[in-house]
């Protein structure tokens, strides 16, 4: 369907439509500023516009007046508009939203499957009815396999997520002494008292603290980020971070209200 022959149309129909919502008062200005074009382009168009015989001029400056027949004009337009605007919402409407899980079990296409999050993962499992889900669910729309990913659609009820918490070690500055002048028994008792599900560094000091004490670490880059969206999905982070390192992670989490602890592992002098 061409709603618009060429660009102009689109154009001429914004005035046709500015006048009748404003008129008989309507600074052309008011016109630009609103459709977001330039004053001369407004003056092009209405003088066109008049001289067809649409818009008609009032006994006062700036005054504007659609016709009758430019009240036609405005109309077709108008329901060629609508006709457009309904055809795309019922394309729309044949596209609903899809999310991947991984399947608990095998499942096939049609099964109603229960959803959850397990290490941050979102899995799906088969169940017989939406009655027997704990939480989520939803209804799968392709075969799977254990392990394998698997399609759903039609999500009911919440994925109950708490948010996971994140641990911040303070680490000496090379100022200070660097990894040497950190308190590596009060880190490995940290580590022993807590589980951490990721773990991230920050700077040439938290790594060399991390290798000396055989700590395997998720990420070294955006760390803080990569913290958020952990916690978000209900895991817990160890991060290692100097100084002001330190200072911008805190920053981000309470931007984000994320729980954390802060944990000073410098050795104390």
């Amino acid at each position: 369907m061409k709603i618009f022959k060429g660009k102009g149309e689109l154009t001429r129909f914004q005035i046709l439509a500015e006048i009748a919502r404003s008129q008989p008062h309507l600074r052309q200005r008011d016109i630009a500023k609103k459709i977001g074009i330039t004053v001369q382009a407004v003056s092009e168009n209405i003088k066109s516009l008049v001289k067809e015989g649409y818009v008609e001029y009032g006994h006062r400056r700036s005054e504007y007046r659609l016709t009758k027949k430019g009240l036609e004009k405005l109309r077709k337009y108008a329901m060629s508009m609508k006709e457009y605007i309904n055809d795309i919402l019922d394309v729309m409407r044949k596209y609903k939203t899809i999310w991947p899980a991984i399947a608990k079990g095998k499942i096939k296409k049609g099964d109603y499957v229960e959803l959850f999050l397990e290490n941050g993962v979102l899995y799906a499992k088969k169940i017989d009815s939406p009655a027997n889900a704990a939480g989520a669910y939803a209804k799968a729309i392709t075969n799977a396999n254990d392990g394998e990913d698997v399609a759903v659609m039609d999500i009911k009820g919440t994925i109950n997520v708490p948010k996971g918490e994140v641990t911040i070690l303070v680490l000496p500055t090379m100022f200070e002494g660097g990894s040497k002048a950190c308190d590596f028994e009060k880190i490995k008792k940290i580590i022993e008292e807590k589980s951490f599900d990721r773990v991230g560094i920050m700077g040439t000091i938290a790594r060399a603290v991390a290798n000396k004490l055989g700590i395997k670490y998720d990420f070294e880059f955006a760390a803080p980020e990569c913290a958020i969206h952990a916690a978000n999905r209900g895991l817990s982070s160890l991060i290692l971070a100097v100084g002001r390192m330190s200072e911008r992670v805190l920053e981000k989490l309470e931007k984000e209200n994320i729980p954390y602890t802060v944990e000073d592992v410098r050795k104390s002098r």
